[in-house]
């Protein structure tokens, strides 16, 4: 199993601070699944407004935290990483569940796994998780797109 850590991660994705929401790959089987994690910490700038007494990730950045993830799966097993000619799209969010809150100080575990690809078009299952306890789950669909 490959481990990718954050200059290999910024070579296969176009985020950067303070949207990179990747920080290691633990696990990567190529065309299979990825175990990636975000250390969430009070310094993140959400934190300021989301919600100031009592802060909480938002639920739509830890669902980009999984696309991310789900990113790297998908250029790693190509090959390839993110250039100046193409971008990979979240395209589609299905059966997205929201289990347990992400606080400062959580170490968020993403883990992803290739449901289906055809062409460019991916699905994955996606499970984020905080310790044992399952934070959200969803279905996500991606797609790598030319830049024109």
């Amino acid at each position: 199993m490959t481990v990718f850590d954050i200059n290999q991660i910024q070579k296969l994705l176009p985020h950067r601070y303070p949207f990179l929401l990747v920080d290691r790959v633990v696990e990567f089987e190529k065309g299979t699944r990825i175990l990636a994690y975000k250390n969430v910490t009070f310094n993140e700038p959400y934190f300021t407004g989301h919600f100031p007494q009592k802060p909480i990730m938002p639920g739509v950045l830890i669902l980009e935290a999984l696309a991310q993830a789900a990113g790297i799966l998908a250029f790693g097993t190509l090959d390839m990483g993110a250039d100046d000619n193409s971008v990979y799209y979240l395209v589609g969010i299905d059966r997205a569940r929201f289990k347990r809150p992400v606080e400062p100080g959580d170490q968020l575990m993403l883990s992803v796994d290739i449901t289906r690809r055809m062409r460019n078009i991916y699905k994955f299952d996606a499970v984020a998780r905080v310790g044992d306890e399952v934070a959200a789950e969803a279905e996500l669909m991606c797609t790598e797109r030319l830049i024109d």
